[in-house]
């Protein structure tokens, strides 16, 4: 059987399917598994041995059409369940299953805050689209593959830092998911550990900022890494601090523990750290800790994130008290 399973974007999002590309390549033993995404994650799903073939997609949707038509699959999992995704599978008009977004109850919960949401991890809802095939999830939790040449060297990588260090992943999609300067400055300051800050390129500037404070224990490596060379440091760490963000889901990935702090979204959309149940089992406690602010009226305000507080006062983010994100980070290490 050859299923094409379709993600676009983005990081967070492509690792929480990767159970699906696992359960399906070793559960089928005549499954062929191809995957199509946007060629700026192609970091994502080159090295992942369960994938069989991987279609890129740049700007131009018809011509990654045209190339799909050739393959002649027999089924298509949509994970993205988009207008560009109905168009993929009507072009290829083969029969699809496409998971559920809950966008009607995400709604409900951001407009009126009536939580209809069911209890199911994304990755569970993901998993509903190839159980009529007999697949079941293996309870590994989620994957993600390092090639060798994106290993992090130890020279490139402080001195200071080489007997073990925290990850404070710094970036996120939308600046409602990110913890304001001050209050990470606040953060690092209390933290007397070695911490890297992750990052991208634009976070440079902010990632400075909180350095500055003591540039010895303060590694600023924010847009120095690449996607596979961040996820070589976060498997390296003794804890993951992250918001809500793609770093999160890869140190979930690694089964490192995390503390997660949570701004305009809430884990109730089903996207919080997963780990599977073998490791959870396995555990006396729960691997990560969720710092958010509870019974704030505006909160959640958006399913994504915005460029700013649509209310301007951004509590969901000021009202986070540096003093609980420590206990949890004390109690980790």
């Amino acid at each position: 059987m050859k299923f094409l399973i379709i993600r676009f974007s983005s990081i967070g999002d492509i690792v929480l399917t990767t159970p699906v590309v696992r359960c399906l390549k070793k559960q089928l033993i005549t499954a062929e598994v191809h995957y199509v995404t946007k060629s700026s994650f192609r970091s994502l799903t080159d090295s992942n041995p369960y994938i069989d073939k991987v279609h890129y997609l740049d700007n131009d949707l018809d011509a990654v059409i045209e190339q799909l038509k050739q393959e002649d699959f027999d089924y298509v999992i949509d994970l993205h369940h988009n207008l560009r995704t109905l168009k993929v599978k009507k072009a290829l008009g083969k029969k699809s299953f496409s998971f559920n977004k809950l966008n009607m109850q995400k709604w409900l919960l951001t407009n009126f805050k009536i939580d209809v949401m069911p209890p199911v991890h994304i990755v569970d809802r993901n998993m509903a689209t190839v159980a009529s095939f007999g697949v079941k999830p293996d309870g590994r939790g989620l994957d993600f593959f390092i090639p060798k040449a994106a290993v992090v060297p130890e020279k490139d990588i402080p001195a200071s830092h080489l007997a073990g260090f925290i990850a404070l992943v710094i970036g996120a999609a939308h600046n409602t998911k990110k913890l304001p300067a001050h209050k990470l400055r606040q953060l690092c300051e209390a933290i007397d550990h070695p911490i890297i800050i992750l990052g991208g390129k634009e976070d440079r500037e902010a990632g400075q900022a909180i350095s500055s404070l003591d540039p010895v224990r303060l590694y600023n490596a924010c847009g120095k890494f690449s996607i596979n060379e961040s996820a070589d440091l976060v498997r390296r760490s003794k804890l993951v601090i992250s918001h809500d963000t793609g770093l999160m889901h890869i140190a979930a990935a690694f089964q490192r523990p995390i503390v997660s702090i949570w701004g305009n979204t809430v884990p109730k959309f089903g996207m919080y750290p997963y780990y599977g149940e073998n490791f959870l089992s396995a555990q006396k406690k729960q691997p990560s800790d969720i710092v958010q602010v509870n019974k704030l009226k505006c909160r959640p305000c958006s399913k994504i994130g915005y460029d700013k507080c649509p209310r301007g006062h951004f509590k969901c983010m000021e009202n986070i008290e540096v003093g609980e994100v420590l206990n949890a980070i004390h109690a980790r290490l």
